[in-house]
């Protein structure tokens, strides 16, 4: 889609050159036709039909105007160009590529992941999305609010070689220096490659940025720079496939210096090279990076790239997803599915706040962890930056949980998240979709999405009879074809007190749910942390395998369009300090003073959003053994969140006697050895062996 500006007093015959210059028709006949707000396709032939086009902009006071250009005319009047489907009309249906044409230049909406300039005002282009407007021609970069006041004109590339080759026989003046041109034009390059600005850049923005030196400049023997470089695949071993879809392949690995097990997104770069695609990581990356402080949304860990992939290392949820689970239990009782939707209700509303819309809430991308927490994962459909008031109308979504109001065309906001909800919570309780078409196999017609979004606009849901009331009335309110009505749907904050408030939702304790202090309904069993028995074995049977890269595919790939995309997460590096700190202790103290700890919950901390192993104050007991009389002095400290022990064992720690302390007065932290009971063995052996060793950690003691 191509963008230009027109004068309202505008002639037929000069929008007719206008629209031949822009689509390289030569003296060919072509067909312009414009659409109106019903979304119709109206012709433009005459000076009479433009104006009225015009005169309708002015009056519905619309944004602009769109006109499709086909190069034919139609058989006879009234009928369609060749080529024409009526299906291009439809608000949504598809995503254009939007190109600016101002004063010659070919603008498009960009992403700077290094520092560029505007060519006109000269202040910085940043942001989150597409900053600013780059033109694909000449290269001029400029903020889309100057854009349109751009007066120098785009050089042609015949012009350019006339540029290049006067700059190579330009002049030495009597002091010795290049004369050059005064008003150079400020391409991407020049601007973002300048050493005085990378090196500002290094001192400046590095830390705001996530960006680090580069490993080669590493010195091995340096341990704080080691905690500071980015992450390769050589840092991880690749276990098993856990997932596949129709963009990225899910690994599960394991990161080799800590021998945690996380979740790997691999995409291919060849896959997203269109703007639109590369739109959506991004998106999905700052998302992750938001999520990470939620206990119901999956959180990034880091990122990195090779020259052919993308790498997300996220948590790993290895409890599956409930569309595995539901596979198997066909239906869920209600108060599994009440207390399911209500931790995915407070994630929702954790992303509303913060301007984020889900769209892609279905039983595939909602996860349970080890504990059987709710954990709400994908966010590649999301869309940002929506505050109070704002509405988008992109046309997206899984087909069976697409609300009305995008199906109609119409924009939306929030209410779209809620009502994808209402249909998973459906499916929970009946065991089945509402728009489920049971004579689709003998109907081959009704089989298509075309149907079924005929039967989500048209057809009245029939609640189950099986149902409580207090069921069918949180489903009516989700359900709702009329965003306006639609539960949770109201302005905010009251939008999500309607949920908090309904009387389906009464027996939840919103505060202790979202400190994760409500026992889930179910457990998945689990035998250890790398256990795949909830995952589907078309993956997990899967061989472990990247294909080898392709040299003409990665000359094709544009890699200034992933600048800044590693990442690495901030509470990673201070694991890693304690990481550190953990193996010079241990070299040297482990074998001083043996003690016992004891580590008892209290009362649980109510409001605290920080994400933590354990939301609960601690109070930790250790005895520290006395040199002179061999006995032991017991010490008591409270412990707040975020409290730094992660017990590997599946069941939650309540007294925990089988674990070895070394006290380190020195650096005032402990280093805990957390044994496995089943493998401990009689203490009143000569030499007891503590059985097998599950995990070795600094305790911090401040």
């Amino acid at each position: 889609m191509q963008i230009t500006y027109i004068s309202p007093r505008i002639s037929v015959e000069k929008l007719r050159e206008e629209m031949r210059t822009i689509c390289g028709f030569g003296t060919e006949q072509f067909t312009m036709k414009w659409v109106d707000d019903e979304g119709d396709p109206c012709r433009i032939a005459s000076q009479q039909e433009l104006n009225e086009a015009l005169r309708l902009y002015e009056l519905e006071k619309d944004t602009e105007i769109t006109i499709h250009v086909f190069p034919n005319v139609p058989p006879a009047p009234g009928m369609p160009c060749q080529g024409e489907d009526r299906s291009i009309y439809r608000r949504g249906a598809r995503r254009w590529r939007k190109l600016y044409r101002v004063n010659g230049h070919i603008f498009q909406a960009k992403r700077f992941n290094r520092r560029a300039f505007c060519a006109f005002c000269q202040d910085r282009i940043w942001g989150l999305g597409r900053q600013g407007f780059k033109c694909i021609q000449c290269k001029l970069l400029v903020h889309k609010k100057c854009h349109k006041v751009v007066r120098k004109p785009c050089l042609s590339q015949q012009q350019q070689q006339q540029q290049l080759q006067s700059a190579e026989s330009q002049t030495i003046d009597r002091n010795g220096d290049q004369q050059l041109d005064p008003y150079p034009i400020p391409l991407e390059d020049e601007i973002s490659e300048s050493p005085i600005i990378e090196e500002h850049s290094r001192d400046q923005i590095g830390s705001e940025e996530g960006e680090e030196l580069p490993l080669d400049t590493l010195n091995e023997g340096d341990t704080s720079n080691d905690m500071q470089r980015q992450y390769s695949l050589n840092d991880f071993e690749l276990i098993r496939v856990i997932g596949r879809g129709s963009y990225a392949k899910v690994l599960m690995v394991e990161l080799k210096r800590t021998k945690r097990i996380y979740a790997m997104k691999v995409i291919k770069k060849s896959l997203v090279t269109d703007d639109e695609d590369i739109d959506w990581v991004q998106t999905e990356k700052h998302v992750f990076e938001t999520a990470s402080n939620h206990p119901f949304l999956v959180g990034l860990h880091s990122c990195f790239q090779t020259p052919s992939r993308l790498f997300f290392v996220i948590e790993f949820v290895r409890g599956g997803d409930l569309m595995f689970h539901m596979q198997r239990q066909r239906r869920l009782p209600e108060d599994h599915a009440r207390f399911y939707v209500a931790e995915i209700s407070l994630a929702l509303n954790f992303l509303h706040e913060k301007g984020i819309i889900y769209r892609d809430l279905k039983l595939d991308n909602v996860l349970l962890d080890h504990e059987g927490h709710v954990k709400l994962t994908d966010y590649g459909m999301c869309k940002e930056g929506i505050r109070e008031g704002d509405n988008t109308g992109t046309f997206c979504g899984t087909p069976n949980y697409i609300a009305p109001e995008i199906l109609r065309g119409e924009e939306y906001s929030f209410s779209v998240d809620w009502w994808a909800l209402g249909v998973l919570l459906y499916e929970m309780l009946a065991g089945r979709s509402p728009f489920d078409l049971t004579s689709a196999s003998e109907e081959p017609d009704k089989n298509t999405e075309d149907f079924l979004f005929q039967v989500i606009l048209e057809k009245t849901i029939r609640i189950p009879r099986s149902l409580s009331v207090k069921a069918a009335s949180v489903l009516r309110g989700f359900l709702c074809k009329d965003p306006a009505e639609r539960l949770g749907c109201g302005k905010r904050p009251s939008g999500f007190l309607d949920i908090v408030a309904h009387p389906f939702f009464k027996a939840i304790d919103w505060e202790m749910l979202e400190q994760k202090q409500v026992t889930p309904p179910y457990k998945p069993r689990l035998d250890s942390d790398r256990d795949l028995a909830n995952f589907p074995p078309e993956f997990t049977d899967e061989e472990v395998r990247l294909t080898p890269d392709d040299p003409k595919q990665i000359e094709k790939i544009d890699q200034s369009e992933f600048d800044g995309f590693e990442y690495r997460h901030n509470q990673d590096l201070q694991q890693q300090q304690q990481q550190y700190q953990l193996q010079q202790c241990y070299m040297y103290e482990l074998q001083d003073r043996l003690a016992k700890l004891r580590i008892d919950p209290l009362l649980p901390v109510v409001g605290s959003s920080n994400r933590s192993y354990h939301n609960n104050v601690f109070l930790m007991t250790y005895s520290e053994e006395n040199e002179n009389d061999n006995n032991y002095n017991e010490h008591h400290r409270q412990l707040p969140p975020p409290f730094p022990f992660r017990y590997e064992s599946p069941a939650c720690p309540r007294s925990l006697s089988i674990t070895d302390v070394t006290y380190n007065p020195g650096n005032n932290n402990a280093i805990v050895s957390n044994y496995d009971e089943n493998n401990y063995d009689d203490m009143e052996d000569e030499n007891p062996r503590k059985g097998l060793l599950k995990q070795i950690f600094c305790l911090p003691l401040n």
